[in-house]
């Protein structure tokens, strides 16, 4: 369940695993670049702020939200990443353009996660409006960009746990 009216990124540092040795791929959409600019500056606060170095983040934008499972797939093949954060904003319009993105970008996403051995954190806003993106990349939610890192890491730790 969702909670409404609740800054769910703060985190506290104690909690988190160090990621001073962790590489990140951030994919990042140019659509509604507005928000997904926020997202990104969230993302990469948390990850500095736990120890991530600056060099170890490795950020590509694609066109739009639909791109990000490519971009994340290819910086899985192509760079070594412990995890790949994906970052876009789908706003909901009166066709079903906006359905058939979020689904495909859900999908691909979750097979990625399957498919491969590096974590793929799901960053999509998929809001009704604009101002309930803006409420969510920075706003009065907080910035789902810093959950995302915050995800990352954990899962980038829990991957480096059971590699065999």
């Amino acid at each position: 369940m969702a909670t409404e009216n609740k800054n769910l990124s703060n985190y506290d540092k104690n909690t988190i695993p160090n990621a001073k040795d962790f590489r990140f791929g951030i994919v990042v959409s140019e659509w509604n670049d507005k928000i997904t600019e926020g997202l990104y500056s969230g993302a990469e606060a948390a990850l500095l702020d736990c120890g991530v170095l600056p060099e170890n983040i490795i950020r590509w934008n694609v066109p739009g939200s639909f791109e990000l499972v490519y971009g994340a797939q290819r910086m899985i093949v192509t760079q070594e990443v412990d995890c790949v954060i994906t970052i876009g904003c789908v706003i909901k319009g009166e066709t079903m353009h906006f359905e058939f993105v979020c689904e495909g970008v859900t999908q691909g996403i979750k097979d990625l996660n399957v498919q491969t051995d590096v974590p793929v954190i799901f960053c999509l806003l998929t809001d009704n409006n604009e101002q309930q993106s803006i409420d969510r990349s920075g706003g009065k939610h907080g910035n789902k960009g810093i959950e995302a890192a915050i995800a990352a890491i954990k899962m980038a730790d829990l991957r480096r746990q059971t590699a065999q």
